[in-house]
């Protein structure tokens, strides 16, 4: 449900959409990296490379180098979307009124995505505990849960909102 922009691009609305675009690639490649990380535990990292990484707390060693990406990568989409539903949302409803019910549904799926970044970040904080496997498990199920909502949410949001965003001269900047 695209809605027609309510007038033409301009260079600034036009540099908006780029960044959007910029940030949600980057969304999208750090997720694909935790998953990796999160895939290489699960399948049974060798125990003593696990422990040395966590003595050492080496940015190098996989375990914990899953638990810090994992809970930056929670933390700045946290942000992300509270910028977008704080300042993004209401300038596009002003200028597209249309749009109103793809903002609705953006707002869902913050919501939705929150809960499952929440989860992410509950199993990440877990690594290294004394419920290791249990826990590895729920990290791998909550990372692919997050990215089948997260990714299908950036494509609609770049379909729907991009045309509109062209034209809005109204945001700060």
């Amino acid at each position: 449900m695209t809605a027609p922009p309510p007038g033409v691009p301009n260079p600034r609305g036009e540099a908006l959409v780029t960044e959007l675009r910029w940030v949600h690639d980057m969304i999208r490649r750090d997720l694909g990296v935790v998953e990796r990380l999160a895939d290489r535990v699960a399948a049974g990292l060798p125990a003593d490379e696990v422990r040395a990484g966590l003595r050492s707390l080496a940015a190098q060693g996989p375990l914990w180098q899953l638990k810090i990406n994992c809970l930056r990568y929670c933390r700045f989409v946290h942000g992300h979307h509270g910028l977008e539903s704080s300042m993004l949302f209401p300038a596009l409803r002003r200028g597209n009124p249309a749009l109103g019910p793809v903002i609705d549904r953006l707002e869902a799926d913050h919501r939705r995505v929150s809960g499952l970044l929440d989860e992410v970040e509950a199993a990440a904080g877990g690594l290294g505990g004394p419920d290791e496997p249990a826990v590895r498990g729920r990290l791998v199920a909550a990372l692919k849960g997050l990215a089948a909502e997260l990714l299908p949410h950036l494509e609609y949001e770049e379909e729907n909102i991009s045309a509109t965003l062209a034209t809005l001269t109204g945001l700060p900047g």
